[in-house]
């Protein structure tokens, strides 16, 4: 139970960190959550109503002298209800996993080696221990002669149900912003990191709620299937959005902030790479400034790609 809610804590605390100020929750999440802060009390872990984020604890009473206070008048204690049954939420022990697999792909046709590729991702062990029943494992999607390869983090609620990346609300944002760079999204190719959406903690019977980003352990497993991708696809340039998934590309712990390689070229395996931010962070950053900061990146990718730029391009998301 300790370590449930102490997932769920960190996970609290990232999202704090990237700037999210405020975090939707259920009813029926917060009952759970407080049965089960309720329970570790009860079981003796210590701790103090003032731990729960957000709990406001009043300040004792100033200490007053017993001779000009009257003894008030004993009052019944109410009848104390009985405990509420605890919720285990168990705890997903990611960083157990298996050396990562070494991808071999048959000689052919494109189509024919991303199928392979398909069926072998898929059947992978690992991955299909990792998606929860009813989900799906995830790889990439889009033109396999693709000029331009887009790279995420991982699937989230929407993509792990469709089986493809960038299908819920970040996935429709990056739609438009590959049309505004006069692309269609089949014309590109989408992947992501990971082939599962990392797992968080559950109640029995409850979807997961939220996202974690993935352990070092996880994103090295799937590395293989992404490189895999990438030699089938043969792309000219690549687009790492977000912060993991510049940390796969070019190295982990390579830098603190993505500010510090955003807007950079870098290299991944003889090829371009441009690092910008994940749509997401226009969702809860959507400002001008935020939407110009990835567009002037999306404009050095259009320029490398030798794709046309107009005027009206240029000045998307200028402050007027």
């Amino acid at each position: 139970m300790r370590q449930a809610l102490s997932a769920l804590i960190d996970e609290l605390r990232r999202l704090k960190a990237t700037g999210v100020k405020t975090v939707t929750v259920s009813e029926s999440a917060l009952v759970a959550i407080h049965r089960a802060v309720g329970s570790w009390r009860q079981e003796g872990a210590g701790l103090a109503p003032a731990a729960v984020a957000g709990a406001v604890v009043p300040a004792p009473a100033a200490a007053t002298s017993p001779a000009r206070v009257a003894a008030p008048e004993p009052i019944a204690a109410p009848p104390r209800p009985p405990p509420a049954p605890a919720v285990m939420l168990p705890v997903v022990a990611a960083a157990s996993l298996p050396p990562a697999p070494t991808v071999t792909l048959p000689e052919g046709e494109k189509a024919a080696r991303w199928a392979a590729l398909q069926q072998r991702v898929a059947a992978d062990p690992v991955c299909r221990e990792n998606v929860r029943p009813g989900k799906k494992v995830v790889l990439g999607v889009g033109a396999l002669d693709a000029k331009i390869m887009f790279v995420g983090e991982a699937p989230g609620a929407e993509e792990e149900i469709a089986g493809e990346p960038f299908v819920g609300p970040a996935g429709q944002l990056l739609t438009k912003m590959i049309s505004a760079m006069g692309l269609k999204r089949e014309q590109v190719y989408i992947g992501n990191i990971m082939n599962w959406r990392p797992q968080l903690p559950t109640i029995d019977g409850r979807e997961q709620v939220g996202n974690r980003p993935p352990t070092e352990a996880e994103m090295r497993y799937c590395l293989p299937y992404l490189r895999a991708q990438i030699e089938v696809v043969q792309p000219e340039l690549l687009v790492a959005l977000g912060s993991t998934a510049a940390q796969g590309l070019i190295g982990f712990g390579a830098f603190k902030a993505l500010g510090e390689v955003r807007g950079r070229w870098r290299d991944f395996n003889g090829r371009p790479l441009m690092i910008t931010y994940h749509p997401s962070y226009i969702l809860r950053n959507p400002s001008n400034r935020s939407k110009r900061m990835i567009w002037e990146d999306l404009l050095q990718v259009m320029a490398r790609a030798e794709l046309p730029i107009s005027d009206r391009q240029r000045g998307y998301f200028l402050d007027k």
